[in-house]
């Protein structure tokens, strides 16, 4: 049996594997290379195993690090079952084509220019109809359930606590009269996130594959990032300018709903509009409603109490581009969360041509910003960025929050790893 790293391996994004004997091929993820453009690049790359030769595969959970090159396996000839939680695959049929609507509107301003320059034509790396093609392939599974795949390998997914419907999983694959027990970490999340489950205990492993985005420094802690968040809000406010959030729309802008929920409600900053403007987001936030199953003890208590934290009076949401528009007529201020989270696309860039060059405008960003990035430029200082075709001069304040990660750090990695029986486990480490 052979372990081969596709991807994620000295890069944060393109998480995947390839699992292989002499009878199978089982792949684990199939991420997309995300940040600067050379790695950007690595996407329209061949495959390295020919899609057709790949028995199934097993999905960690929805980002698009780890699923974002799915419809593109589908699209090349991989015909076998997707294997997943159900709240993953719910994220799945709205995160992929989204995705592919980007691929094919960057593949439709690419061959505008080309046009002028006499060059030839670019395909998108996959299309929306490639992406709802691929949704085809999804098969639920639950968490603790043990399925066979083939008839050498069972494997199992746990709740890694990263975002909704995150796993970590396990594989027992049997070979010359024993079993190895391999586990792949997917992403590990944080303790005590505010909606979702904390992650499991690894239990044992011979062989345990971790990721390790921030395993070289420490978060702070929630109740130190709650009161900055609002020392931040408050400041903001009083200035009467916008306040922009960019947010991954899955896990984090549910996590900033929660949190200003909760500031609202005990009276903590004035009760100013809130806008989600991501069509991905608003969808994000209604699969969240709908996957009880994965909140924590105290969010399913509030629940049952009729409280719902993840929604509020002054809480609106701008589904059309035309809302969106609207947006940038607030005069009194007002708070927007939109994506993309690194701000490469989506609404997000509208907002922050429109706020950036304002002295009363403050920028919040409350995520990883990968190399390359327009979120990364700023956070790094950038006096002025390039968007859409136009220079805009960074007078806003621009403030980062890194309590709200939802990777574990380097104390909840060791913990984690901890709870680990086995003395004897092989570590790989990765992401």
């Amino acid at each position: 049996m052979k372990i081969e790293f596709v991807g994620g391996a000295r890069t944060v994004t393109g998480s995947s594997y390839i699992i292989k004997d002499e009878d199978f091929t089982i792949m684990v993820d199939c991420g997309m290379f995300q940040g600067r453009q050379e790695l950007q690049q690595r996407n329209q790359l061949h495959l390295i195993y020919a899609p057709s030769k790949i028995d199934c595969m097993l999905l960690t959970h929805a980002h698009i690090d780890h699923s974002g090159l799915i419809p593109k396996l589908v699209k090349g000839g991989f015909f076998g079952n997707i294997y997943t939680t159900k709240a993953t695959v719910d994220l799945c049929n709205i995160m992929l084509p989204d995705s592919a609507h980007i691929q094919e509107l960057d593949a439709k301003q690419i061959n505008k220019r080309n046009k002028k320059r006499g060059r030839p034509e670019v395909e998108p790396l996959y299309t929306v109809d490639d992406a709802m093609k691929s949704l085809e392939n999804f098969v639920p599974v639950n968490y603790g359930e043990i399925i066979q795949i083939h008839p050498r390998v069972e494997v199992r997914f746990r709740d890694a606590g990263h975002i909704l419907g995150s796993a970590f999983i396990e594989m027992w694959v049997a070979e010359k009269g024993k079993k190895t027990k391999i586990v792949f970490s997917g992403d590990v999340g944080t303790r005590d996130q505010s909606i979702i489950k904390d992650p499991e205990p690894l239990d044992e492993a011979d062989i345990l594959l971790v990721e390790s985005t921030y395993g070289n420094r420490l978060h702070k802690n929630k109740t130190d990032t709650y009161e900055e968040f609002k020392k931040i809000l408050l400041e903001s406010i009083n200035k009467n300018g916008n306040i922009i959030i960019p947010a991954f729309a899955v896990e984090r802008t549910q996590e900033i709903i929660y949190t200003l929920n909760n500031l609202f409600k005990n009276k903590e900053i004035p009760m100013i509009p809130v806008y989600i403007d991501s069509p991905l987001a608003i969808s994000a936030t209604e699969i969240f409603r709908s996957n009880h199953q994965c909140f924590d003890e105290d969010m399913q208590k509030l629940l049952m109490s009729g409280d719902n934290p993840l929604d509020f009076p002054n809480l609106n949401f701008t589904k059309t581009a035309d809302e969106s528009k609207l947006l940038s007529q607030e005069k009194k201020g007002c708070i927007i969360i939109s994506a993309s989270g690194m701000c490469n696309a989506g609404r997000i860039k509208f907002h922050l041509q429109n706020n950036l060059y304002k002295s009363e405008s403050s920028i919040i960003f409350v995520g990883y910003q990968a190399e390359g990035t327009l979120g990364r430029r700023l956070v790094d200082g950038a006096k002025q960025v390039r968007i859409y075709g136009e220079d805009i001069a960074v007078n806003a304040t621009i403030h980062t929050l890194g309590g709200f990660s939802a990777h574990a750090d380097e104390n909840g990695l060791h913990n984690w790893i901890k709870t680990n029986k086995n003395p004897k486990t092989k570590i790989f480490v990765v992401h």
